[in-house]
């Protein structure tokens, strides 16, 4: 494990605790996550837009300047210059440093707070970023009765979450090693697993999946043109190449879209926390199988995604999507009860022809029958599997099925699959399995290599999957290794044997003593 890694997730989540204990029975726990996310969010960006200030005006060689301590008609000048490159603008006394700082004397404080972030929203109104901020603060309601039932309960409890936040050792973003709000994120959900349900929190992807999935989808390259994400969710597994790859390799940008609009918000926010620049992504409110939204942008050279795990779609239901490009290729739609195969299909319509797909999917879409079987043997017939990985239990939150990753590729130099079997790959954390960097750094090299290792890897002919009726769950390829202890029974019974002649010999002894004592 990753010490300084560890260190810094340990810190985080102890500020987060602290903030949670200091709330507690003040804030619903799924509220409170929100909270928590939106208050991160406005201090890094007030941080973000003065570092960026602050550094052009010193290696200008004015040292002694702040942009906090300016002015607002100061700092007004700037303002059309700093939306064109940062896609928003803070005055300096809306900056978080400053609001907080007079808190705990302005009694006004929710209202102060509502005004500010409504008015970052609005500074990129009228520009080619207004879609960037639109609404990324419509969770953080500093009105809501949920902060309490009084304004100045309400305000008491944001001073509690504004020190909480400010107080957090988040250093500089770009240098930690964790991916601080992804983190931040992750460590909310499972600190309410009850309510995950509410959010679609149950398809977050952890951090070390994310890693795997990227170093997959782009391995072998320095860089690459654009990212995609079907069902991105709050952008982890987006972020995840440019933390791989650096967000100058992946030249064209960042392209997402997600249904859930809670989740959509956190997405674009993510962007702006990795100092993504808003021309460099375009994340979409919507639903991908029904009404995709990049349709301008495909295709795409890396695609990553976790998708829901079979949930409902319109499938056959509606007579045009079995004529959309995406599905039709096929000849037949995944089932309406399950769209698994659906995201699969849309996703390797959208890969460039030198690109690499990395899905994670729950295991039955590998083995079930009826519509699911006929697209695998499509994709199997067409040579565009490269790869299925079978993953351990417990991995994800939310359920602890152990899921596969299926690695799509349009240009194949074999027509052969790759199984496999990484299911003991991972370290036991409380109640989790988790991947360490040693076990994906494993899985890469296997991928990489496509060489045989006896219960570990294999490389199936076209066809061996014919013979297996085009399942392709890794269990049927690769052996698990027999780690029974061997018996061999002529030992065993030669043992056996011996006991009993010793036994007889001493129930014998016994006899004797006792015949003589009754004697």
């Amino acid at each position: 494990m990753n010490n300084k890694k560890e260190s810094e997730r340990a810190e985080l989540h102890r500020a987060i605790w602290n903030i949670a204990n200091d709330l507690r029975g003040a804030v619903d726990g799924w509220d409170f996550k929100q909270y928590v996310l939106g208050m991160l969010f406005y201090r890094y960006i007030s941080e973000n837009l003065t570092n960026y200030i602050n550094k052009g005006e010193w290696d200008a060689g004015n040292k002694d300047f702040d942009y906090a301590k300016l002015s607002d008609e100061e700092a007004g000048q700037a303002r059309p210059e700093l939306i064109t490159t940062k896609g928003f603008f803070i005055l300096p006394s809306q900056l978080f440093c400053n609001v907080r700082a007079k808190a705990p004397h302005d009694e006004n404080l929710n209202e102060t707070l509502e005004k500010t972030l409504n008015a970052i929203e609005d500074s990129a109104k009228g520009t080619e970023n207004e879609d960037d901020m639109k609404g990324l603060f419509d969770d953080f309601d500093v009105n809501s009765n949920k902060l309490g039932a009084t304004v100045a309960k309400r305000n008491e409890h944001i001073i509690q979450l504004m020190d909480g936040v400010g107080d957090m050792k988040l250093g500089d973003y770009q240098d930690n090693t964790i991916d601080a709000f992804g983190d931040a994120y992750e460590y909310l959900m499972a600190m309410y697993a009850s309510n995950a349900g509410k959010s679609g929190g149950e398809f977050f992807t952890p951090q070390e999946v994310s890693e795997l999935l990227t170093k997959i989808a782009t391995h072998g390259k320095k860089e690459i043109n654009k990212v995609y994400d079907p069902a991105c969710g709050s952008g982890s597994l987006l972020l995840k190449s440019a933390k791989i790859l650096g967000k100058d390799n992946v030249r064209n940008g960042f392209f997402g879209q997600e249904i859930n609009i809670t989740t959509y918000n956190l997405c674009r926010i993510n962007m702006f926390l990795h100092d993504i620049d808003p021309d460099k992504f375009d994340i979409a409110l919507g639903d991908t199988l029904k009404d995709p939204a990049h349709w301008d942008e495909e295709p795409f050279e890396a695609i990553v995604s976790n998708p829901p795990y079979s949930i409902h779609w319109e499938g056959s239901e509606n007579p045009v999507l079995i004529n959309d490009p995406r599905f039709s290729p096929a000849g037949v739609l995944a089932p309406s009860s399950k769209a698994d195969l659906a995201f699969v299909m849309h996703s390797l319509s959208w890969l460039a022809s030198n690109g690499t797909a990395a899905i994670v999917c729950f295991p039955g879409v590998f083995y079930r029958g009826g519509a699911e079987k006929k697209i695998r043997k499509y994709l199997v017939d067409n040579n565009f599997i490269d790869c299925v990985i079978q993953l351990p239990d417990n991995l994800f939150f939310g359920t602890s099925i152990a899921t596969c990753i299926l690695v799509m590729k349009k240009n194949k130099t074999d027509n052969k699959v790759l199984f496999i079997d990484a299911s003991k790959n991972c370290v036991k954390v409380t109640n989790n399995n988790k991947l360490r960097d040693a076990d994906i750094d494993k899985i890469v090299g296997e991928y990489a290599s496509r060489k045989e290792i006896e219960h570990v890897t294999h490389l199936a002919t076209y066809e061996e999957i014919e013979a297996q009726d085009f399942n392709l769950s890794v269990s049927t390829y690769v052996e698990q290794e027999d780690t029974r202890e061997k018996i061999d029974i002529k030992v065993l019974n030669e043992d056996i044997s011996k006991i009993v002649e010793k036994e007889n010999k001493l129930r014998a002894e016994i006899d004797k003593i006792i015949a003589e004592i009754e004697a």
